[in-house]
């Protein structure tokens, strides 16, 4: 079998990478900005943070979910030095009537639920949603009403991350879009609020 020169085999390495470089890019930075202008829309007001701490800036117990995210951020860096991205300038797209319908439902909702989130009855989890901490913590004529809260707060949640993938053109980047609101809504949640870990334990911010 004769062997590809050498040029034309390097050529065509390059081209496949950037081919795929092209197909799997996921512009982080970009999706963190869209994820803390919806945060900040549905939450009303800027979050609280601890004195002297950097806003957005996850808890320390998180730090090993950031540093993870800081080599895969740096290795992009060194593949856009490698091979150009054409998709890098583009900005994400959550101006869509979807998209703005799901935020204003979750702001209103979110008066409801932020008692609920200052008492500890609930939290927000590894994977963008809400879920109920301490039932307890949560008067008995009260449980039902939060559960359909709850319920329904997550319905929206899981259809903002779909529907900010379709109106970006990008329905394979759902599962990259979840991870980065995860992360943001942990970030800026509240001092006192509760949050679940990848590892399934609940913190207190």
């Amino acid at each position: 079998m004769r062997r590809l020169p050498l040029k034309l085999l390097l050529a065509t390495t390059l081209f496949a990478a950037a081919c795929v470089t092209i197909n799997v890019y996921f512009p982080a930075a970009q999706a963190e900005r869209a994820a803390d202008r919806i945060i900040s829309d549905v939450w009303g007001t800027e979050p609280a943070r601890r004195e002297g701490e950097p806003q957005g800036r996850l808890h320390e117990s998180d730090w090993g979910l950031e540093a993870v995210e800081a080599v895969r951020l740096a290795s992009l860096s060194a593949l856009d030095f490698l091979i150009p991205r054409a998709e890098a300038q583009a900005d994400f797209d959550i101006e869509t009537p979807e998209i703005r319908a799901l935020t204003a439902s979750m702001n209103a909702r979110h008066r409801q639920l932020k008692p609920s989130y200052d008492s500890g009855a609930i939290g927000l989890t590894a994977d963008g949603l809400v879920d109920i901490r301490d039932r307890n913590l949560v008067p008995l004529a009260e449980r039902n009403t939060i559960r359909q809260l709850v319920d329904a707060e997550n319905r929206d949640r899981n259809a903002l991350y779909r529907a900010i993938a379709v109106a970006n053109g990008r329905p394979e980047w759902e599962a990259d879009i979840r991870k980065t609101f995860a992360q943001r809504w942990v970030g800026r949640a509240e001092t006192g609020w509760w949050y679940r870990t990848t590892a399934g334990n609940w913190e207190q911010k």
